[in-house]
């Protein structure tokens, strides 16, 4: 997630991880990151599709997607990112699985600190490279 970035900015990073990180876009209005990032990019080179998380890592549910996501809005960002996990865990189960944690923290950084887009109709995707398995 892009959001979560500059979680190592705040002195107690436990309390930004509260319904689903809900809180992660209250960082980046505080005074050393607001208005300073350009551009952000999501590593989606070999992405986990379903489980908790990098503590939670099963290698069952990883595979070589081998793409970036990259925009000037990080919850644009997020969005697609989170569209792109969904869609291969509908590929994988044959229905969309729900996940433990739901990505909160997308929707509260429109909805609540005005950080970006989290509404896919209102998101252009330009694509790029090849199509073989892209998903979204």
């Amino acid at each position: 997630t892009c959001l979560k970035n500059y979680i190592m900015f705040v002195p107690n990073p436990s309390d930004y991880h509260a319904d689903g990180c809900s809180p992660l876009g209250k960082i980046w209005t505080t005074p050393p990151v607001k208005g300073k990032t350009r551009l952000n990019i999501l590593c989606a080179l070999t992405p986990q599709f379903y489980g908790r998380g990098a503590h939670f890592f099963d290698r069952r549910y990883v595979w070589p997607y081998k793409g970036l996501i990259v925009g000037t809005d990080p919850v644009a960002v997020d969005t697609i990112g989170a569209h792109l996990l969904q869609t291969k865990r509908i590929a994988h189960f044959g229905e969309d699985r729900a996940l433990d944690v739901p990505p909160a923290h997308i929707t509260q950084a429109d909805k609540t600190y005005r950080l970006g887009v989290s509404d896919l109709r209102r998101i252009r995707l330009i694509k790029s490279g090849w199509m073989e398995e892209a998903l979204i």
